[in-house]
């Protein structure tokens, strides 16, 4: 029986790991596309169609 519950601590704790992992990826890149989309529009003067 204590078998499976290290293997249920073990799914757990790599479960937490993985979703603070895609939450820090999820705000480092949507804090990039934000900055990437204002250097845009601080530039949209200068682009020529």
């Amino acid at each position: 029986m204590e078998k499976v519950y290290k293997t249920m601590n073990s799914a757990g704790i790599s479960s937490l790991v993985v979703g603070i992992c895609v939450t820090v990826i999820g705000c480092v890149t949507g804090a990039f596309l934000i900055t990437t989309g204002a250097r845009l529009l601080s530039r949209k003067k200068e682009i020529l169609f």
